[in-house]
């Protein structure tokens, strides 16, 4: 009989930790010594997952990672679900990782692109964040992880805070598979307010020389919100939320779903929707939905990650937010996505792109943003088996086994800023695919999965349409004077009309001249502030005041 061991991972786990005895304290590590115990823990052509969410980074851990020496440590696989930081290709253009797995690229989308065409990294995949986070467990095992948390205690118990996200997740990967478990803490404390990940998960905690990076990225000013979003919101209340009482629902970032939140109070208000509509969320805590809440609009809110001044609020108001019982936010990104899946009726955000069968990217030609969480909330789970009124309401056959959809709804400006076609005959991202040697396109959300687009020009009920053909007659009518929208044909867009598969403005009582800056619950700011009862703290750069 051959003799196997079964221990490879652990033992290995256990020499590159016995390496490093010297270099630490116990578990924690002194931070003049973080690169060079971190250049033997980690060893070439290691799998490595560096924390860097949508908004939280673990920043001193990526710096500390770009000193080490290229000679010593290279070929390495990052894992990470948004690439945000320079250092995080910096890393690449250094010699010390090769490949990268990710779902994000929003900050350093322009420059990813470019290394990509100079054959400076390369890319396994472009995932969504729940595809990442699965493979964690599958084949994207990781060799160490580098996270951060708030707060660890002399046991080394990590509290997280409000920003908990991703991080769990990431480091349960690695604590039950013999991976090595590195945190950046903001300060060691004898108690914690909590406990968010326990010690028995971890392996070194390093004190960072300041706070980790932390982006306000899902607040949008008011002031920034025009007419043409307000009437765009003005069209996806009535023609969306309330002809379907969609009540479980997420939001994209972006300043047409920033403007639905601050006519809730407000437009929705005067057409008698309060309780009928958008009570159950899963969304960050964003700012603009501040009158909502204050108007009693909101019932529940599950949160993906915290966002930056929102924390004295939050903590606040218990009976809406999930929260610990020292007051801060539980958010949990996984959880979160999971809950927008499955649980919620309706997911609706934006794109950069609709080709004419109503397939969706944020890839573009020169700019690799990837696409996060998107794919997961926006497609149809066939796994779904709770109904609602909206999810029933999609239903479009007699046949006793059909079941509801969720709703899939793109909000877009025909044309972008500086004159750029939001609809397009063939998006970039199937060029893209063949310039970088991807598998196959990376589409945001497929046409398939979409129930219904809305522009300016009005609404498309695209879930009705009967065939391909008539699916793009639907998207063409509300396409404008972009090449797809020229396509549309009067007679077939009248029949449309008629049949509901079409709405323009006057067919659902939409006035275009009543969509006004005047309709907002907030104009500014300042205003959310005041809403708040002052307890919304936004950072500096949104204060003129």
């Amino acid at each position: 009989m051959i003799s196997t061991s079964w221990t490879k991972k652990r033992d290995e786990k256990k020499r590159r930790i016995n390496a490093v005895k010297h270099l630490v304290e116990n578990i924690f590590i002194k931070r003049e010594n973080i690169v060079e115990t971190l250049q033997v823990l980690i060893q070439p052509g290691d799998r490595v997952v560096l924390e860097g969410n949508n908004q939280k980074q673990a920043s001193f851990l990526a710096e500390a990672l770009l000193q080490l020496d290229p000679a010593k440590v290279n070929k390495l696989h990052m894992v990470m679900s948004s690439i945000s930081l320079p250092e995080h290709l910096d890393i690449f253009e250094k010699g010390i990782a090769e490949k990268v797995d990710f779902a994000y690229a929003g900050p350093q989308s322009l420059r990813i692109a470019q290394m990509l065409e100079d054959g400076i990294l390369k890319i396994g995949e472009i995932h969504t964040y729940l595809e990442l986070y699965g493979r964690l467990f599958i084949d994207l095992i990781p060799n160490v992880v580098l996270i951060a948390a708030d707060k660890a205690d002399r046991l080394g118990n990590l509290y997280t805070g409000p920003n908990t996200e991703e991080t769990p997740t990431i480091a349960e990967a690695a604590a039950f598979k013999d991976g090595i478990v590195i945190v950046q803490v903001n300060e060691i404390v004898d108690e914690l307010p909590r406990v968010d990940i326990p010690s028995s998960w971890v392996d070194f905690i390093v004190e960072a020389d300041q706070p980790y990076q932390l982006e306000a990225l899902f607040t949008r000013d008011p002031q920034n919100i025009t007419e043409l979003h307000i009437l765009i919101a003005m069209l996806t209340i009535r023609g969306v939320y309330e002809k379907h009482h969609v009540k479980s629902l997420n939001h994209g970032v972006g300043f047409n779903t920033a403007a639905i939140e601050l006519l809730l109070p407000t437009y929705a208000q005067s057409l008698g929707l309060k309780g009928k509509i958008a009570t159950n969320w899963a969304l960050n805590p964003h700012p603009t939905l501040i009158p909502a809440i204050e108007s009693g609009w909101v019932d529940t809110l599950y949160a993906f990650g915290g966002e930056v001044g929102m924390e004295q609020y939050v903590a606040a108001r218990p009976d809406i937010f999930f929260t610990g019982r020292d007051g801060s936010l539980r958010s949990n990104r996984a959880l979160a996505q999971v809950a927008g899946q499955y649980a919620i009726d309706m997911f609706i955000g934006s794109t950069l792109q609709i080709d004419k069968n109503g397939n969706s990217s944020t890839v573009v030609s020169g700019r690799l943003a990837g696409f996060g969480g998107a794919p997961n909330m926006g497609h149809d789970p066939r796994g779904r088996r709770h109904s609602s009124k909206a999810w029933l309401d999609m239903i479009t056959s007699k046949d006793p086994l059909a079941h509801g959809r969720k709703l899939v709804v793109q909000t877009v400006e025909t044309f972008q800023n500086g004159n750029t076609p939001v609809f397009v005959e063939t998006l970039d991202a199937v060029e893209v695919a063949k310039q970088s040697n991807l598998a196959t396109a990376p589409v945001m959300i497929y046409g398939d999965d979409v129930t219904h687009v809305v522009t300016e020009e009005g609404v498309a009920y695209i879930y009705k349409a009967e065939g391909q053909e008539e699916r793009r007659q639907a998207l063409a009518a509300i396409a404008g004077v972009t090449s797809v929208g020229r396509t549309a044909d009067p007679k077939t867009t009248q029949a449309l009309r008629e049949r509901g598969v079409v709405a323009y403005p006057e067919d659902i009582g939409v006035h275009r001249t009543e969509a006004k800056r005047s309709l907002l619950a907030a104009k500014n700011i300042k205003d959310l502030v005041e809403w708040s009862g002052g307890l919304y703290n936004p950072p500096a750069k949104f204060k003129n005041w």
